[in-house]
This record gives C-alpha cells, sequence and structure tokens, in this order.
C-alpha cells in the first residue's frame, strides 16, 4: 500500500529532500535561468563527452561458438529437435526485448525450435503489436540461423490437435530468473514428452548467470537479429534528419530524452506531486484500475517520502530542464522529446518549454500522412517509433 505523504508515524515529512518542490525551485530560479545563457566556453564544452567512450564490444569469441555447437551435438537425444517453444513476452517495449533475448538463449538451451514471440497486451500501453509490427521477422529468423531455429508458426499438424488456437496449448509457468539446470531438468522432459511447451508470462524468466555458449545467443539476438521493423526505422530516420536540421545553432547536435512521466508511471511509483489529496485519490483509483489489489497487499509498504529521498521517483519535465540547465545546455539547445501522453502534460511540459523553446515531439516533426500508419499505435501511446529516434540520436 502506498501510506500518506503526510503520516508522522514513518517520520519522513521533515527530511530534507522528502518532499517535492522542484517546481518552486523552479520559480525562484527562472531569472537567473532566463539571464544565464551559458558563456561561448561552456557551450564548446557542452558537447564533449567527458569519460573515455566505451568501445561496443563484439559478441563471444570462435571459443564459445564452438562451446555452443558440442553442447547442441551433447543434448540431441535424437536427431533434430526437442519441440517447439512457444513464448508470451509481457511488459513494455524494452521488457519484451529482454525476453525476445532469453527465448532465443533458452531455445537454444533446449535444442528447440523458437516460434516467432508473441507479444501480451498490455494493460497500460494498450498496445496490440505483434512481433512483425515492430521488428523485421525475415532479418530475425536469418540472422539465428545456424544457432536456432526460428518458425513463424507451428506445423500444422500440431495446429490440429490445439483446436488451431495457441492459446489452447496448456501454459507452463517458469518461476522468475529461472536457472539453467532448472530449465534442464524440470523444462526440457516435458518440452520432450508433449514437443511443443508454451511459457507466459516470460519478463525475467531466465537468470543472468547462465554459461559463455549461452550468453552467445543473448548478444547474437540483442545486437544482430533484432532489428525494427522497415516502416518504423524509416520514419526514425526522417525524425532524426529533420531534428539535425533543426539544431543548426549547435552544429546538428541535439539532445534526446525518453521521459518517462507518463499517468501509469506516476501511480506505480507512488511518489508525490503537488496534486494534494485530489491527486492521491486519482492515482489510488488508477493503482486499483490498473493492478487489482497489488498495492493494497499488507506486506507492499511504500512510503513516498522515502521513495523521493532515495531518488526513486520520476523526473518531472522540469527536474529534466532545470537539470540540462546545469549541465551546460542552453535555450538554443534542441530537445527530442520521446515519451506516451504525459501526465498533465499542459501543466508540466510549460515550463520546460520555457527553459527550451526548442522543444520536439515525433508529432510536431512528421506530417499527418507519415503518421498515419501508426496512428492506431499512437492513440496507444506505442513507443517504439520514438525509441527508434532516440537509438539514432544524440542520447541522454
Amino acid at each position: 500500500m502506498c501510506v500518506g505523504p503526510f503520516s508522522g508515524f514513518w517520520g519522513y515529512a521533515s527530511v530534507p529532500g522528502s518532499v517535492y518542490r522542484s517546481y518552486e525551485n523552479f520559480q525562484r530560479l527562472w531569472d537567473d535561468i532566463r539571464l544565464d545563457n551559458s558563456s561561448a566556453l561552456q557551450l564548446s564544452s557542452v558537447w564533449k563527452y567527458k569519460r573515455r567512450v566505451k568501445v561496443q564490444k563484439p559478441c563471444p569469441n570462435s571459443t564459445a561458438r564452438n562451446h555452443f555447437s558440442m553442447y547442441r551435438t551433447s543434448i540431441m537425444e535424437s536427431p533434430g529437435s526437442s519441440g517447439y517453444l512457444i513464448v508470451d513476452a509481457n511488459g513494455g517495449l524494452n521488457q519484451q526485448r529482454s525476453a525476445i533475448c532469453n527465448a532465443v538463449a533458452v531455445a537454444g538451451l533446449l535444442n528447440a525450435i523458437l516460434v516467432i514471440p508473441r507479444f501480451e497486451l498490455n494493460s497500460v500501453w494498450r498496445d496490440p503489436s505483434q512481433f512483425g509490427d515492430i521488428y523485421d521477422e525475415e532479418h530475425f529468423i536469418n540472422n539465428l540461423k545456424g544457432y536456432v531455429n526460428v518458425v513463424r508458426e507451428l506445423p500444422e499438424a500440431l495446429m490440429e490437435i490445439y483446436d488451431q488456437n495457441i492459446s489452447n496449448i496448456p501454459n507452463f509457468r517458469v518461476q522468475a530468473w529461472a536457472t539453467v539446470n532448472y530449465y534442464l531438468g524440470v523444462v526440457l522432459p516435458i518440452l520432450r514428452d508433449q514437443r511443443v511447451i508454451r511459457i507466459a508470462p516470460f519478463a525475467n524468466r531466465l537468470t543472468m548467470n547462465v554459461p559463455s555458449h549461452i550468453q552467445l545467443l543473448r548478444c547474437i539476438t540483442n545486437y544482430k537479429a533484432l532489428k525494427f521493423s522497415p516502416p518504423i526505422s524509416s520514419l526514425a530516420e526522417k525524425l532524426v534528419s529533420r531534428m539535425i536540421e533543426r539544431s543548426s545553432m549547435t552544429g546538428g547536435k541535439y539532445v534526446s530524452v525518453h521521459l518517462r512521466f507518463e499517468q501509469d508511471m506516476v501511480a506505480f511509483s507512488c511518489c508525490v506531486y503537488e496534486g494534494g489529496e485530489a491527486e492521491k485519490l486519482k492515482m489510488d483509483s488508477f493503482r486499483e484500475q490498473e493492478w487489482k489489489g497489488k498495492f493494497k497487499r499488507k506486506d507492499r509498504v511504500i512510503v513516498p517520502a522515502l521513495n523521493r529521498i532515495e531518488g526513486k521517483c520520476p523526473l518531472t519535465p522540469v527536474e529534466v530542464g532545470l537539470m540540462l540547465r546545469g549541465m551546460g545546455f542552453d535555450n538554443n539547445t534542441s530537445i527530442y522529446i520521446a515519451s506516451g501522453k504525459i501526465y498533465q502534460a499542459e501543466k508540466h511540459l510549460a515550463p520546460l518549454r520555457e527553459m527550451f523553446p526548442l522543444l520536439y515531439t515525433k508529432e510536431s516533426l512528421a506530417t499527418p500522412d507519415e503518421l498515419a500508419p501508426f496512428e492506431i499505435f499512437m492513440k496507444l501511446e506505442c513507443p517504439a517509433a520514438s525509441l527508434r529516434g532516440i537509438l539514432l540520436s544524440w542520447q541522454l
């Protein structure tokens, strides 16, 4: 449960940093911010990466690849695969990406044929996208050849057994962070016996600690096999090009921010902002609607003031703006905002726009015709196109 912000029992109400005062600070500092447009020295150095850039390491070397080949040979009881693996990837876009990497790793571990992962309908995003809407299926299948066989659907003979409906396949629930030994000792025998297994949900269903030849599969999936679908990639590249055009005063450089301040994030955090009792009642109602009693359990006590002290509250737009100005970015800096529908957008975005007038979103950069193919996903706050734009841009 989310304990009220003014509950003296918990003793945090008077601790510095326990109460949201960022908008008050903005108002107090605004005259100084407006007058401070940064010196030429600051502007010339703010874009320089202060730390040593880490070079992306390639996926594990040939030793791991050889180990995987030997492992796959050793696990085969007979020529061919152990059966078909179906997973339902749940959560947001990043959780789904992680689940896909784990699904490939588990398929390799079990010597299974992986059916293109299915995406569960998220109760908050309500995004109906499936794998092929977000990722390039052909690229995914081709880049995993030689490691894991991937198919788009089950063979007709198996589909007939389940009346042509994958949902009729009994769901096998796997514990979170399941070990390699669990999959080999518990899941593999069932897969060999039934020839198909469906695991849902699949978020965080494989331990981080796996042998190098299995980690290799995660790596190849994440960095080679997963590629955004052509429509998303094409739109994202246009957005990036237009951001560069609009950033002439900074040599084509701009800042992109994944501003995670939608209503679901505010509600889930249990953090208190400026809305008082009315906001608390609204958030309590939203939490109950979306998470059905999860926040009413007696073993789940969340103290908003403690969350804020520990830095666990989502940054508001004004806090992002203050942070960027403090880093040295002036009001000529172009900012690309990737997000869903900002909670109380008009109120919360106003101070950010005052600090950074050159504020853009995909809606302000793309034409209606360009956005039309994504209309249903945009209504449902689908983040894929915005995330792709972030990945292509200067990131914060």
